[in-house]
């Protein structure tokens, strides 16, 4: 279904920083199409379908995360992708303002491939996007890639 391809899913629901975050993956050309949730409840539905048990096809490449959520929250969305088969070997990345031990444990404890506190500082988040961007979709080597680069 070429409404769910998606090479970056962007879990967001803060409109700046999910701005800020579509801005600097289309300035450095760093993702051909982007999908968008506003909350961890529609996350889960764009990812497993309205019956819960219909993945997305094909997966993103990589999933943008935030961990203060409303609904759902990204640890337990986190927590939902990697208890699944099916979506457990998507990158993760948290993208969140918490800078807090026990969330960075949480996640890394769930599954998260990384975790990364959204910088202040309009440059900083922009260049954040684009190290994060480019090593996920253009260096990183993975499972579900690696089958898909020779369609490139």
């Amino acid at each position: 279904m070429s409404e769910q391809q998606a090479d970056v899913l962007v879990v967001e629901d803060d409109p700046n920083d999910l701005e800020l975050t579509l801005r600097a993956l289309k300035c450095h050309h760093l993702a051909n199409e982007v999908r968008v949730a506003r909350d961890g409840a529609e996350a889960i539905q764009l990812l497993f379908g309205a019956d819960g048990n219909t993945p997305m096809s094909p997966p993103p490449k990589v999933i943008l995360l935030d961990l203060k959520l409303p609904r759902l929250s990204g640890l337990d969305v986190l927590r939902r992708l990697k208890a699944d088969s099916r979506t457990r070997r998507i990158p993760v990345v948290m993208l969140t303002s918490s800078q807090e031990d026990r969330d960075v444990a949480e996640c890394y404890e769930a599954g998260a491939n990384s975790y990364i506190v959204k910088p202040v500082e309009f440059e900083r988040f922009v260049e954040a996007m684009r190290v994060v961007g480019l090593f996920w979709m253009v260096v990183a080597s993975t499972p579900d890639a690696r089958s898909s680069s020779t369609a490139r």
